[in-house]
């Protein structure tokens, strides 16, 4: 549609009716269903259905509204807004509501369209609407949307109605929907099945009732149904009933359905069916069911209700109640398998909305089966004549038999010429009436009893001459099976002077008769006695007769009587005499007789008054205040419309009046001295009837005579009116007859007021009614009566239609107004007075000029105290009972909606008469105070329920309208020298309140529902922030009275997401910032407080990062010409950073899971806390949201480390830390220990229990200083179970994995950094890439493991780079030595690991393609984090990146020396029998032997001991020649190996073995080695206790270090198993090799496996090396457990000053000067390198660029004194002294480990070695990892002075007498290496900022 405006024509709304894209020059794009505004139109294709509509507030902000029903606009309306909804409603799979809503949808549609149409008449419109409404209410609760408030169906306006009309519209819904109105009726539908029996073959009569089990007799008619033969109804479309009229009374426990079953057939059961063919009703049973089961039952399950049987059928007629009583003896079950299957179902109100609710129970043809007698309620025209009559018992004679007599009754009923009544006898509802009733037969009884009920529903006209014939048979069970009469008897239905049978029981007489002759005329037996309660006293005949016969009847007429009184009165004009009797006997009257004949009697009481006024006046009077005052009642209530009507339409006494009003005046005169007043009370309880006489019987004279005696009428009233007054003024002195009295006319007085204003103007009345209510007397007790009665009487009027006029409306005000004033100041009967004001402000209009003075008058009177008493009653505690809780919130809120009212209608003049009205500053202030406190409880949310947003909107508009007129009179009055600081701050925190509350947050509304908020109100938080920013501005110096106080609460205001509230608002923080400069120099206080408040409101969701953006900006602009500004930039940059990271934090904290991201963004923001912004407690906060996190993943190891950080913040002292977070109020050594106990426990969970014994030590140790033994033992027994599973338990070595976050798309603490991550268990490369990827679903894997460039540094995407590194182990020392355990081993190598390694293998320069060896390089990166792993997180950032070139001959010479490790880890493990099999050590030497037959040392031959290399490479001699002895050992290793094997290899390996020893021969052949050299030959293998361990004899050999002849090395069995996978430095044909050496080992050490190269795919390599479960111990370097007793003190000594330390206990302080070791350096640059994994470049290989040095030769002999054997136990005392023969440590690594270099120390003697070098870029690093703040997160980072590190086997000297010196620490001899080497670090660098000891508050 291309709407085009070429002329203006008139406003019209349309509806689209087709979709148009709208993709042409300026198209409009539109969907079916919207609605547009038309300027103009032109010709064409017509798209639009053109609607008439009206525009409001034409302009830029204008409406338009359709001109259409405002049902369909809100159909159209909600149901757009259901429909996006309901498809989120698929998404979240609420399939139920789903389907509900749907189905609600197109039933909505349906009658849309029906309205539409228009073709409904007034009546179904109107059902339709209510339908509509009904189901628009339903979905939006459903849905959650907002209440909406109607009148008539339709949507109202809140502009157009009063704020407390529109508070009751809302509080009725609510209510509506909350509490529903229970019903006064109920009713029971029955639905008869079927009857299920094994021995059925007779047809079958069940008749249900409703029995009462309390009072013993029925409450209802029966139902009938009749059963076939099979069980089932008959008709069908009989089998269905609706017991009705059942009160609430009935619906209790002792109440009962009961069902008699009657069996038509033999009169035996037993008996053969050709013995009689008559048909008798037999009983059969009986079933029985609480109707109070029904109200906990499923209405819509079936009942199948047990069939009882009699045990004697003479108690037939009490079965039910015997099975009621359970009295069993009685009764038994009829069979086991019979039931009758009935439904039953409650049904709750009026019958006709019944049967369109419940369509589907109403189809089926169901009968009504009404109450016995009437209902509750009486309906006026209810029609009903219905006699019932009930068999009792009869007592006959034998009649000459030998056994009793079977009895059958035949009942019929006969009109007065002695026709039987055709159709008129009906055993119950659900079948038609018949002519005649047969009872059921008892079986040889003389004295049946049968209680049978028959209806006998005979029309009025034929009830007078009716009879009721019952005829008695005996029945013959011979052949024949006749019925043979012997006697009848009968009952008149109606007396001779009109009145009808009377109910209760006849005994009748039974005459005898045997012929049926007899009977054919009823005239001759109708002169016989029919009852012997009638019998005159000389018919003794009669009255011996023995045989009798008792009914029972009950009549329930609304034409009929049984009351002889009610028909003397009715008949008075025949007896004249005995009219006054008959007056009074008519209070004796039921009251159901009398509004039978309401209309009858009343003309019977006038006729009287009109002909005996003198005489009968009084009585009369009387009679019909007794009538009045019956229909007060609420059985009778709904006859008042038929006296109305009879007032109107029928009363005929135009002379009445004068008598009534005499008699009225006489009571009321008479009131002061009666001393009995319940007679006086009676007659002003009909107040309001008599007036209505009065003044309808004056209309009538006046009508009749032209108006004459008016001022006698006037006069009579004016008098009456005197007396009334008079009697209302007395006083007494407490609560007595005359309170009572006045309270009963107060009661009924407002209902004279409507009949007075028909024959007087509305000022007299208004004038009548202020006089009455100012008689009142004044002063009352507080407890007395009249006071409430008094505000009652007030409420109805000012809810009639007298206070509705506005000319009595300004009469009766004053009045209203004084007694309220009174009641809320005194808090008396608020509920009452609240009903009052609302009552009264709803009628007041805006803009309607007559009602500024009662404005005014309402303000003056009671602003103020309804101020108070909302204060009042909002700060009482709510009341515990429900009911009283709804009514204090429903007063509470008609309070709020009348100070709404008040304020909406206040105009500029009333404003300024208020605040002028105010004498002195003090008051003012208390107002302002007051409205202000008010306005913040009318914001709390609990207010008004949620989904009143309607009623919070026009709540907010008066609140801000209001609040623009008073900060005026806040600035005039309360600015410079009269400032008030508690005006303004309460002024603030209201604006600051209003602005946030959830109600006005239009972004989280629908757009439909924000557009509609916008048109009416706009945004009202952009007014009051525009408000508070003027306010501001007019503070000047008063501003730092707010700050920083108002700094929190300002921030809030801006994280609003509006921005132009926010462009507002934060320009005041740059005004806090200079105000504070100004004060103090700095705004510290400033930053302070934003800090601390970010955090929190950022948390609640509060702050986006367009706010973050905005602040910096807006902010710094600001500043620009500041002369702080350095200072603010700085306080800016900060709090930008800030909302970075707490962004970051709340964005990971949405997601469901734990993952990385988490707890890397914890991490982050921990630290910032930190190091950054010194915030201790914000900083130990987080320390806790870590360490749930880290619980909550299972990570406990990263739990310890974290709560481990507040730990190390506590001191072994008794200071009291208050309450914090969920520790309790303790002492600091409380604290600490509790936490010591967390971490060990949580370590032991994490497996990481070296870590847990050093806190065990530590905490031993306090114990032990305070004597506390018992949990001494506790905890040495703890540590003692920490070492038996280091021992005994398995744990897995995770793998680590390199990953890097590139890209803008990232969180800030991950974007464009990378990362190592420690693995969880089992996972492997595939499965970590796949994890990453889950959690970063947006990014794309990067395949290579290049660095990335720029362009991926600042893409608007996320890449990750994932590849898997080695960790390089810092305890080289523990790795080192001999006798170790494997599984104490594996903790070090991958605990408390800072650097990692990466390989990436690749060819320099030319390839060779018959031996690629000679070009294959490798590049080496190392990578060094900032903290070590494990710690607080599971990955940690890296600090630093290495890089280095590997050549090949380096690279052939690292993979020689791991598989010689390789090789003699096995044989050592299988000469000691650790290996369960001998499989792995055969397939490492097949593939080594193999490897070397096909090939693989031989290529090595051909590359690099060729003659041009030599030549080509001088530089590479020594490394050639290492290389060279490399593959003899290898050899020498191999057939040591093969000796092993031979000796252990089982039978059916012996071909494979021999295989072997064939093939190593081979290789020696291949090599050229014919013998060992002389080195070799020298020192033939021979390893100590089986083991390939250093010798500990004299004689030199190739496995020590002291038999090394050319080079000096460490034992290759002894070089450290650091290298997890070595490089992939083979391909090509080297590949068999590779895979030999590394894939094919089954070892249980792991780290041989080799990384693949990176080169082909980093995120999709198929490596992943296998776990090798080992358990692993506490390192030795930790030192023993035990000390001796003379360095005890040294233990002591940890524990004297933690203070001191810059760590905590489990860190102490490195060891000072005097007992670090300076190792000396031996050796040249030819030796091999202690560890694999770093590469050693000489001076001339490529990679000497990097760290490497030159260490200094020092000879030693080989001919020492063998060492001691090494016990490897880790508390064994240490030696003193430290003579070694290592690998010097180059490289990297070369300070990195100072126990594996080559040193010479002894400290006995003396000596001392030349200074140890070091690199530069290790000496940052050291110097960094010194001077960490926070303390370290690595209990590895921590030394411990008191327990000496072990020395390996290898370096152990005998102990001397003198104590043995401690051993340095890795990380000690590092410093000072680096200390001695570089002078420059005998300078510290500055240390971060240390925190403030704030934490002995925490």
């Amino acid at each position: 549609i291309s709407l085009l405006i070429r002329r203006f024509a008139c406003f019209s709304d349309v509806s689209v009716l087709a979709s148009f894209r709208g993709t042409v020059q300026h198209g409009l794009p539109l969907e079916i269903g919207d609605t547009v505004q038309i300027l103009e139109k032109c010709e064409g294709i017509i798209y639009i259905h053109l609607k008439s509509a009206d525009i409001k507030n034409k302009g830029q902000f204008e409406t338009v509204i359709p001109n259409e029903d405002s049902v369909i606009t809100e159909m159209t309306s909600t149901l757009r807004d259901w429909g996006s909804m309901w498809k989120q409603l698929y998404v979240r799979n609420e399939g139920d509501l789903f389907h509900r809503l749907w189905h609600v949808m197109n039933e909505i549609l349906d009658l849309r369209r029906q309205v539409l149409v228009g073709h409904l008449t007034l009546d179904r419109m109107r059902d339709v609407k209510q339908h509509i409404t009904a189901r628009l209410d339903w979905g939006n609760e459903q849905l959650g949307l907002d209440l909406v408030p109607r009148r008539d169906f339709g949507m109202v306006d809140p502009d157009e109605i009063s704020v407390t009309e529109l508070y009751r519209l809302m509080e009725h819904r609510h209510r509506k929907k909350e509490t529903p109105v229970p019903a006064s009726t109920h009713h029971l539908f029955v639905q008869a099945k079927s009857l299920m029996s094994t021995n059925l073959g007779e047809e079958l009569e069940v008749f249900f009732s409703i029995y009462d089990g309390r009072e013993g007799r029925p409450l209802s008619e029966r139902f009938f149904v009749r059963l076939n033969k099979n069980g089932v109804p008959k008709s069908p479309e009989r089998q269905c009933t609706l017991f009705v009229d059942l009160g609430s009374s009935d619906l209790r426990k002792d109440v009962y359905v009961v069902a008699h079953i009657i069996r038509i057939g033999r009169m035996g059961a037993g008996e053969k069916k050709n013995v009689c063919s008559v048909q008798y009703r037999r009983p059969f049973g009986c079933a029985v069911v609480s109707i109070a089961d029904l109200l906990t039952a499923d209405s819509k399950d079936d009942h199948l209700l047990k069939v009882y049987a009699c045990n004697t059928e003479s108690e037939w007629y009490q079965i039910h109640e015997n099975i009621i009583r359970k009295a069993n003896a009685r009764y038994n079950l009829s069979g086991s398998n019979t039931g009758l299957s009935v439904s039953l179902q409650l049904l709750h109100g009026d019958v006709e909305q019944l049967r369109r609710e419940f369509m589907v129970l109403f189809s089926r043809g169901v009968s009504v089966t009404k109450k016995l007698g009437f209902s509750d309620i009486i309906m006026p025209g209810e029609m009903r004549n219905d006699l019932y009559i009930t068999l009792e018992k009869g007592e006959f004679e034998k009649g000459g038999k030998s056994v009793a007599r079977n009895v059958e009754i035949t009942m019929y009923a006969l009109d007065i010429d002695g026709q039987i009544l055709k159709g008129q006898v009906a055993a119950g509802s659900g079948e038609p009436g018949a002519d005649e009733y047969h009872s059921f037969v008892l079986y040889h009884n003389n004295s049946p009893r049968w209680a049978e009920q028959i209806k006998l529903p005979i029309p009025v006209d034929m009830f007078r001459g009716s009879h009721v014939r019952f005829e008695f048979r005996h029945c013959s069970t011979k052949d024949k099976g006749e019925k043979k009469l012997f006697g009848f008897s009968f009952v008149p239905l109606m007396q001779e002077d009109g009145r009808t049978l009377p109910d209760g029981t006849h005994e009748l007489i039974v005459h005898k008769c045997e012929e049926n002759t007899n009977l054919q005329d009823s005239a001759r037996y109708l002169k016989l006695p029919c009852s012997k309660g009638n019998l005159p006293g000389n018919n003794q005949a009669v009255k011996g007769n023995k045989e009798s016969f008792w009914i029972t009847s009950f009549l329930c007429s609304t034409k009929l009587t049984q009351n002889g009184d009610m028909l003397d009165l009715l008949k008075w004009r025949a007896h004249p005499e005995r009219i006054g009797d008959c007056l009074s006997k008519l209070k004796e009257i039921d009251g159901s007789e009398i509004v039978k004949f309401l209309q009858d009697t009343l003309d019977t009481l006038f006729g009287i008054l009109d002909e005996g006024a003198q005489r009968y006046g009084l009585k009369v009077f009387d009679s019909l205040v007794h009538i009045i005052n019956l229909l007060q009642d609420s059985k009778f209530q709904h006859f008042k419309p038929v006296m109305d009507t009879y007032i109107e339409s029928h009363f005929a006494g135009a002379l009445s009046y004068r008598d009534l009003i005499k008699v009225l005046k006489w009571y009321v005169d008479r009131i002061i001295e009666a001393e009995h007043q319940e007679h006086i009370r009676q007659v002003l309880k009909a107040t309001e009837y008599i007036f209505k006489y009065i003044i309808q019987s004056r209309r009538l004279f006046s009508l009749a005579t032209g108006g004459q005696n008016e001022e006698e009428f006037r006069c009579c009233i004016h008098e009456l009116f005197m007396s009334i007054r008079f009697f209302l003024s007395q006083e007494s002195s407490g609560p007595g007859p005359m309170n009572q009295t006045q309270v009963v006319f107060l009661q009924t007085f407002p209902a004279v007021y409507s009949e007075l204003l028909k024959l007087f103007s509305v000022r007299e009345v208004a004038t009548f009614v202020r006089e009455t209510l100012g008689s009142l007397p004044a002063t009352l007790h507080s407890d007395c009566p009249l006071e409430a009665v008094k505000l009652q009487c007030i409420a109805k009027t000012v809810e009639s239609q007298l206070y509705i006029n506005p000319e009595s409306r300004c009469i009766l005000l004053p009045v209203v107004l004084r007694l309220l004033q009174v009641h809320m100041q005194e808090q008396r009967d608020l509920v009452m007075c609240a009903h009052i004001l609302t009552s009264m402000l709803s009628l007041l209009k805006k803009d309607d000029s007559p009602l500024l003075e009662e404005v005014d008058l309402i303000v003056d009177s009671l602003l103020g105290v309804l101020l108070r008493t909302i204060l009042e009653i909002t700060n009482r505690p709510q009341p515990a009972g429900n009911t009283l809780r709804l009514q204090y919130q429903d007063v509470t809120g008609e309070f709020v909606a009348c100070l709404l009212a008040l304020l909406r209608q206040m105009s500029d003049k009333h404003y300024q008469k208020l605040l002028q009205c105010f004498t002195s500053k003090d008051d003012l202030r208390d107002f302002l105070l007051q409205i202000f406190t008010v306005f913040r409880i009318l914001i709390r949310p609990e207010m008004f329920p949620k989904d009143w947003t309607v009623m919070r909107l026009v709540t907010n508009n008066v609140i801000i309208t209001t609040v623009l007129y008073l900060s005026d009179a806040l600035r005039k009055n309360y600015l410079n020298e009269k400032f008030d600081y508690k005006v303004w701050d309460s002024y603030f925190y209201l604006a600051v309140i209003f602005i946030n509350q959830p109600c006005l947050q239009l972004e989280s509304f629908s757009s439909s529902k924000r557009k509609k908020v916008l048109e009416k109100y706009g945004d009202m938080r952009v007014m009051m922030g525009c408000e508070i920013f003027s306010m501001w501005q007019n503070l000047g110096e008063h501003k730092l009275n707010f700050i920083p106080a108002m700094i929190g609460p300002f921030l809030e205001v801006t994280l609003v997401p509006q921005p132009d509230l926010r462009n507002v608002m934060i320009p005041i923080f740059h005004d806090m910032m200079d105000w504070e400069q100004r004060r103090s120099g700095n705004f510290k206080q400033v930053e302070a407080k934003l800090i601390d408040k970010l955090d929190s409101l950022m948390s609640e969701g509060k702050g986006d990062e367009t706010y973050r953006e905005l602040f910096n900006s807006i902010l710094l602009k600001k500043i620009e010409r500041e002369t702080w500004r350095e200072s603010g930039i700085s306080l800016i940059a900060t709090v930008t950073r800030l909302m970075e990271r707490l962004l970051d934090y709340r964005d990971c904290m949405k997601l469901g899971e734990v993952d990385g991201k988490k707890i890397g963004c914890t991490v982050s923001l921990l630290n910032f806390y930190k190091t950054e912004l010194n915030k201790e407690e914000m900083y130990i906060r987080y320390i806790h949201k870590l360490y749930d996190l880290h619980l909550k993943a299972q990570n406990y190891t990263e739990a310890s480390y974290t709560l481990l950080l507040y730990d190390e913040l506590l001191e072994w002292s008794e200071r009291p830390l208050r309450e914090f977070l969920n520790y309790p109020m303790q002492t600091e050594w409380q604290r600490k220990e509790y936490l010591h106990l967390t971490i060990i426990q949580n370590f032991d969970r994490g497996k990481c229990w070296e870590n847990g014994i050093l806190l065990c030590r530590e905490l031993a140790d306090q114990y032990e200083s305070y004597y506390d033994y018992r949990n001494l033992s506790k905890m040495r027994m703890m540590e003692a179970s920490l070492y038996d599973k280091i021992m005994d338990q398995q744990r897995l070595e995770p793998e680590f994995f390199r990953i890097g976050f590139y890209g803008k798309k990232f969180p800030f603490f991950l974007r464009n950094k990378e990362f190592v991550c420690r693995g969880h268990d089992y996972e492997r490369l595939e499965a970590f890439q796949q994890r990453m990827l889950n959690e970063f679903p947006h990014a794309i894997a990067m395949q290579h493991a290049n660095q990335p460039d720029q362009t991926i540094y600042q893409a608007d995407a996320q890449y990750l780079q994932i590849y898997a590194v080695s960790p390089i182990p810092e305890s080289q020392d523990v790795l080192q030595r001999d006798g170790v355990p494997d599984n104490i081993k594996s903790f070090y190598k991958v605990n408390h690991i800072w650097k990692f390694r990466y390989d990436r293998p690749f060819h320099k320069g030319t390839k060779d393609k018959e031996n690629e060896f000679k070009s294959l390089w490798v590049e080496r990166t190392t990578l060094t984090l900032v903290q070590s792993l494990p710690g607080i997180s599971r990955w940690f950032e890296v600090e630093k990146r290495e890089l280095v070139e590997v050549s090949p001959l380096e690279n052939a010479i690292e993979v020689i020396e791991n598989k010689n490790l390789q090789l003699r880890t096995l044989i050592t493990q299988c000469q000691a029998r650790q290996m369960q099999n001998i499989n792995p050590l055969t397939m490492c030497l097949n593939g080594v032997i193999d490897a070397a037959v096909n090939g693989g040392l031989a290529r090595y031959q051909e590359a690099f001991f060729v003659k041009d290399y030599i030549v080509n490479h001088p530089e590479d001699g020594d490394k050639i020649g290492r290389l060279r002895e490399l593959m003899f050992e290898q050899a020498h290793i191999l057939e040591f190996g093969l000796a092993v094997h031979e000796k252990f290899v089982p039978q059916d390996m012996r071909p494979l073995h021999k295989k072997l020893v064939d093939q190593f021969h081979l290789m020696k052949s291949s090599l050229g080695i014919q013998e060992f050299p002389a080195y070799v030959r020298a020192s033939p293998i021979h390893f100590t206790n089986g083991s390939p361990r250093t010798c500990r004899n004299s004689v030199p050999n190739i496995l020590s270090p002291e038999g090394a002849r050319l080079v000096a090395r460490r034992s290759p069995l002894t070089y450290p198993a650091v290298n997890r996978y070595s490089s992939s430095s083979l391909s090509s044909q080297a590949s068999n090799e590779v895979s030999n050496i590394t894939g094919q080992s089954e070892s249980s050490d792991e780290v041989f496996n080799m990384q693949p190269s990176p080169s082909t795919s980093s995120l999709s390599s198929n490596h992943s090396a296998s776990p090798n479960v080992t358990s692993s111990a506490p390192s030795s370097a930790r030192g023993s457990p035990q000390l001796l007793d003379k360095h005890k003190h040294s233990r002591d000594n940890a524990c004297l000053s933690p203070r001191d330390r810059p760590c905590s206990a489990i860190y102490p302080n490195p060891l000072d000067s005097t007992q670090r070791m300076i190792p000396h350096q031996i050796g040249d640059s030819t030796l091999p390198r202690s560890d694999p994994n770093i590469a050693t470049p000489d001076k001339g290989s490529p990679a000497k660029n990097t760290r490497s040095q030159s260490p200094v030769a020092t000879p030693r002999s080989p001919q020492k004194n063998p060492a001691p054997p090494f016990t490897p136990s880790p508390t064994e005392c240490h030696s003193a002294g430290l003579v070694s023969n290592s690998p010097v440590l180059s490289g990297s690594y070369s300070s990195g480990i100072s126990s594996l270099s080559r040193c010479s120390v002894s400290e006995a003697s003396g000596t001392e070695g030349p200074p140890m070098l070091a690199s530069s870029g290790s000496d940052e690093l050291t110097t960094r990892r010194e001077n960490k703040t926070p303390p370290p997160y690595s209990v590895y980072e921590r030394t411990n002075p008191r327990r000496p590190v072990p020395l390996p086997h290898s370096l152990s000297i005998p102990p001397p007498t003198e104590p043995p010196a401690l051993p340095p620490k890795p990380h000690q001899l590092r410093i000072a290496n680096k200390l001695d080497s570089d002078p420059r670090r005998l300078e510290q660098p500055p240390r971060p900022r240390p925190l403030p000891r704030k934490v002995s508050q925490l």
